[in-house]
């Protein structure tokens, strides 16, 4: 096996406004295409999977995609992982990020409409995704609609919400159809932050939108009802992990929802650093002071805490 292991770059942050000329994205680390044609003589192909191919154009990787508009939507993290990184073709999670924005970016020729491409397929497909265990081939965004179902329901309709690390911000989207809440969504990438911002305005939705690290709100003591940190913390180590929780409880008001996933190993092309158990969820909340807490289990670990 050939594997594309990619350095410590000091590439620039990643442009979600790139344009892609011609159907091919650029940037220092990578070069993503959606085009079909011969391989150039002078490249090296390194792999084929059933999406993509993968060859080196001098000191560049390139990546050549089959993903039809259609299907550009939040499963192309689990269809990249399964096809490129989880066999080891490529590793690194800032390889990964570079590459899904890639293949957003070469689904239409303006960026703006590539991004509103993918976020309306994936709020449809978020909405259409069946349970998990039901009949069928399992939707590849059936467990993360169940769990911001769930974590919707953990909500009450009349509470002001911060989620922190909101990612795309799909669960922020569906807390704000609740009439009664008023929901920001945080993240530490301002580059993620700033088209949110731009989708949220297009799509009409009210949420707020904040850069932050998790571990430094810039918010008041009890200034929210409801914090949210659902999928965060596997990417933290130890000691932020700890401060970010500490911050969560210091901001809200009412109640602190933690949720995540349950891995036997982290995934390293999601940026998790750590795998995390019911054992961590209970030791975070003996150490609270001033709450009650709850942990159980729903497509991962959950621990609320409500304040006494």
């Amino acid at each position: 096996m050939v594997t594309v292991r990619t350095p410590v770059s000091a590439a620039s942050p990643i442009d979600p406004f790139r344009r892609a000329e011609n159907g091919r994205y650029c940037d220092e680390m990578v070069s993503v295409v959606a085009a079909d044609g011969a391989i150039p003589a002078s490249d090296t192909r390194v792999v084929r999977t059933r999406h993509f191919e993968l060859w080196r154009h001098d000191w560049q990787l390139v990546v050549r995609h089959r993903i039809p508009p259609a299907a550009i939507d939040d499963a192309l993290t689990t269809l990249i992982n399964d096809e490129l990184f989880g066999p080891g073709w490529i590793s690194g999670s800032e390889m990964f990020e570079r590459i899904f924005t890639g293949v957003v970016l070469t689904s239409a020729p303006e960026p703006i409409d590539a991004w509103m491409l993918f976020y309306v397929n994936s709020l449809r497909r978020y909405d259409e995704a069946s349970e998990p265990g039901g009949r069928g081939e399992r939707d590849a965004l059936a467990d993360f609609a169940s769990i911001h179902r769930h974590a919707d329901a953990l909500v009450p309709v009349d509470a002001s919400v911060l989620e922190i690390g909101c990612c795309f911000g799909f669960l922020s989207l569906r807390l704000a159809r609740a009439a009664g809440r008023s929901v920001t969504a945080s993240d530490l990438s301002a580059g993620t932050v700033g088209l949110l911002r731009v989708v949220v305005d297009r799509l009409g939705a009210g949420i707020r939108t904040l850069v932050a690290d998790a571990a430094r709100i810039p918010r008041p003591d009890s200034s929210v009802d409801v914090v949210l940190m659902v999928h965060l913390l596997e990417h933290l180590d130890a000691d932020h992990c700890r401060r970010a929780i500490d911050e969560a409880l210091r901001v809200a008001a009412r109640r602190v929802v933690i949720a995540v996933p349950f891995e036997d190993e982290p995934t390293p092309a999601f940026g998790h650093l750590r795998t995390i158990d019911e054992v961590d969820l209970r030791g975070w909340a003996a150490e609270t002071v001033g709450w009650n807490w709850s942990v159980h289990e729903h497509l991962g670990g959950w621990l609320i805490f409500d304040r006494a």
